[in-house]
């Protein structure tokens, strides 16, 4: 099996992403509005979905440079909320044109990246975790309830190195751990479950699915039943380092791999896509452990802190999971795949941190598509 590492991923803005909207889809009506009507009218905040909102940022950011510090979707108000550093008034009326909402902060995007690599560099404790948080314009930095004493100290005199208001520390009632024990359940060999993630097409048609990188470093053979005959093979796996994901191709190469997520109770959500996560987004996740359950995606490209080595690049939820729905699904109610149960602390009783491989990183990297 190969453990090939994954390709530098595209610089992504906190709730941006390609979500196969075209941008010119998302800004002509703006471009037309401008045309007439009040400044007032022009400029007042579109209701969007965060699929819109997304792209439309991803358009934003290149225009905002050192004054861009992040952004976040405002699902009760359908509204893509930009902050900005300092008072320059062409860059808000460039925002508020294309019909977001400017927020003044205190911190830079760029600034706040600069801090999560010192956090890389000098907090790198088991059982911590951190991500970008836009909505309070910090970085939320967790650890679990394993890390006591010097190894408290050593994160805490880190987190105040940064300056005031850059970063927050936070404790965890759970332990950050992979969720191995799924969404359907898969097996392996060796008698641990984990979940099917998304179905796929390889590179050279063949049918195949992805799940979650520890997973199949436990084991290379996957069934469908718990000591049943394995039905497929895993042939590249990342976990630890730069993600947590791995491609298993079916054994079969006549095996139906339909683009769908079993919801449980005879419902099954069709997958169109791959996209993005936005910071604020209403996602869904499946397990074979705790079944569907739901919440917002609250922090991107995360790092992670595992006891089997630190993983990079996830996206951070408030959606509960348990050992056994490693690998599971993370969807939106329109079909997009956004993805891949990677680990957290809680369960669904008392809540917690829940992590996830993004799916478009994970499809770049194997050479594999929805479907």
């Amino acid at each position: 099996m190969s453990h090939r590492r994954i390709p530098k991923r595209k610089a992504i803005l906190a709730g941006a992403g390609a979500v196969g909207i075209a941008a010119a889809a998302v800004l002509l009506p703006n471009a037309n509005a401008s045309q007439s009507g009040s400044e007032d009218e022009r400029t007042a905040p579109r209701k969007m979905s965060a699929a819109s909102a997304a792209d439309l940022l991803q358009q934003l950011g290149k225009q905002l440079g050192e004054s861009y510090g992040g952004a976040y979707y405002d699902a009760s108000k359908q509204q893509l909320i930009v902050n900005i550093v300092g008072d320059d008034n062409d860059v808000e009326v460039e925002i508020k044109r294309a019909g977001a909402v400017a927020r003044t902060v205190q911190n830079s995007f760029s600034a706040l990246k600069t801090a999560t690599r010192t956090l890389s560099s000098e907090a790198a404790v088991p059982g911590t975790a951190w991500a970008i948080d836009p909505r309070n314009n910090r970085i939320l930095v967790t650890a679990d309830r394993t890390v006591t004493g010097e190894r408290w100290n050593t994160v805490e005199s880190a987190v105040e190195s940064l300056g005031d208001g850059v970063a927050r520390i936070q404790k965890s009632k759970g332990e950050f751990k992979p969720l191995l024990e799924g969404g359907d359940a898969i097996f392996s060999n060796g008698g641990s479950r984990c979940s099917l993630g998304f179905n796929v097409t390889t590179q050279d048609g063949q049918p195949g699915f992805l799940t979650a990188g520890h997973c199949t470093a436990a084991s290379e053979q996957w069934s469908e039943q718990a000591g049943g005959q394995p039905v497929a093979t895993a042939q590249e796996s990342v976990f630890p380092g730069e993600g947590d994901f791995a491609l298993v191709t079916y054994d079969d190469p006549n095996t139906e791999a339909p683009s769908a997520v079993d919801l449980g109770d005879g419902r099954v959500l069709e997958i169109g896509q791959a996209a993005e996560a936005a910071v604020g987004q209403e996602v869904f996740r499946m397990g074979s452990t705790t079944g569907l359950n739901g919440g917002q995606v609250t922090g991107l490209n995360a790092t992670v802190n595992y006891a089997e080595g630190t993983v990079t690049g996830l996206i951070q939820t408030n959606v509960c999971a348990e050992r056994g729905d490693s690998g599971g699904a993370l969807f939106t109610r329109d079909g997009n795949a956004i993805g891949l149960t990677s680990g957290g602390s809680g369960d669904c009783t008392s809540g917690g941190e829940t992590f996830f491989q993004p799916v478009t990183t994970a499809l770049e990297a194997v050479g594999a598509q929805i479907g």
